[in-house]
């Protein structure tokens, strides 16, 4: 399996289409002082569609992406992207960082530095890793499914391969988050004695959870705004399951549309108090959007949540990971998908090595707070090298 230097050149007409639809975007019209609860707010879009037009420098951001060491490995057919940064430090330990939606492998490039050299951090040197981020099939610079049946298990597996064919790594971690850790979940249970340890944000979706019986309070209460939470913010996962493609052909055909779709789940599940410039620079936003725009991806990107429900292998309820796990829990806000689940639920499924609760922080945590969640990670891994 070759590893193959990869360099990222968007086509120059691509980015004149996209500069020419956005200067003939058609958005929405709204309400008076809808502000964001009918979902995204009109005035703040057209702020982000004139800087696209007008600011945002893709040559520029090309120039900075490609400063990491991204290569190319062809899995079963398909072409898949990572970066691979070599750690720095006496005795690395590799580590897989797997990206969730929409944020894609962006969500991770901000760990690697933290992570492959923690001496110039501030750090331990003898916490460095390996650090591999791979874009999971369908998103971004890798190549899409062409097949039906392409769910987490099936991305699970090729991730495997990817680490242990291509990269030659026999041992390693993981850390992922969202729909990343659906996938690291299905990795750790068909390679534990590969899997040093696993952490994450979302111990809650590794894994079917186990309720008690009688259920505590707390699960009760975790339960309960699960349901709350899927009634008023779970939309986008129910369409995503049951007519991707109906939403693919809108949001694939129009910039504006597709930044819509991205800036509200941004802005809704991070931790940045209903202001999402707070965390993210229009310049990420854009980033994100773009990356999506140029590799023509946001369908396939949706199409796995199509996929998981109706050809991933189930999960028996009960069952429990034999590595460890380490957890970095978000700070605990409205906006966030219902992911704080109590300890002791997640207990029954997951041998806790390490907890600890981020000061801040949402469900993009390891970009919200890449400082944060690197302590965490070189903490859980210290005593399992």
């Amino acid at each position: 399996m070759e590893v193959r230097p990869f360099r990222i050149d968007v086509a120059h007409d691509v980015l004149d289409d996209l500069r020419w639809r956005l200067e003939r975007a058609r958005p929405a019209a709204e309400l008076p002082g809808a502000g964001w609860d009918y979902g995204t707010n009109g005035e703040y879009l057209a702020e982000l569609v004139t800087y696209w037009r007008t600011r945002f420098d893709w040559r520029k951001v090309e120039r900075r992406l490609n400063e990491l060491p991204n290569v190319r490995v062809e899995v079963d057919g398909l072409d898949v992207h990572l970066v691979v940064q070599r750690g720095e430090g006496p005795d690395p330990l590799p580590i897989v960082l797997v990206h969730g939606w929409p944020s894609g492998y962006l969500e991770m490039t901000r760990l690697i530095p933290l992570l492959a050299d923690p001496g110039a951090h501030g750090a331990d040197q003898a916490d460095a890793f390996h650090v591999v981020v791979p874009s999971l099939p369908g998103f971004g610079f890798s190549d899409a499914p062409r097949s039906r049946g392409y769910g987490y298990a099936r991305m699970a597996a090729t991730v495997r391969r990817v680490v242990t064919e291509g990269l030659g790594y026999r041992r390693y971690g993981l850390h992922g988050t969202g729909l990343g850790a659906y996938v690291n979940g299905r990795i750790a249970l068909a390679d534990p004695e590969a899997v040093v340890g696993l952490h994450t944000h979302d111990p809650a979706l590794t894994l079917p959870l186990s309720a008690g019986s009688p259920r505590t309070e707390a699960e009760e209460a975790f339960l309960a705004y699960a349901r709350e939470w899927n009634a008023e913010e779970g939309a986008y996962g129910a369409l995503h399951r049951t007519k991707p493609q109906s939403l693919a052909h809108a949001l694939n055909d129009s910039p504006v549309g597709l930044l819509s779709w991205l800036v509200e789940k941004y802005r809704s599940w991070s931790d940045c108090d209903e202001d999402v410039e707070r965390r993210y620079s229009k310049d990420d936003l854009l980033t994100s959007a773009t990356l999506y725009w140029v590799t023509g991806s946001i369908g396939s990107s949706i199409r796995v949540y199509y996929e998981r429900v109706r050809a991933d292998p189930p999960i028996p309820p009960g069952t429990r990971l034999r590595v460890p796990t380490g957890v970095a829990m978000p700070r605990a806000i409205p906006g966030n998908p219902p992911r704080r689940a109590t300890r002791e639920m997640i207990g029954r499924t997951h041998d806790i090595h390490h907890w600890v609760d981020l000061s801040s922080g949402g469900h993009f945590a390891s970009w919200e707070e890449p400082e944060l969640v690197a302590a965490s990670i070189r903490d859980f891994f210290r005593p399992l090298r």
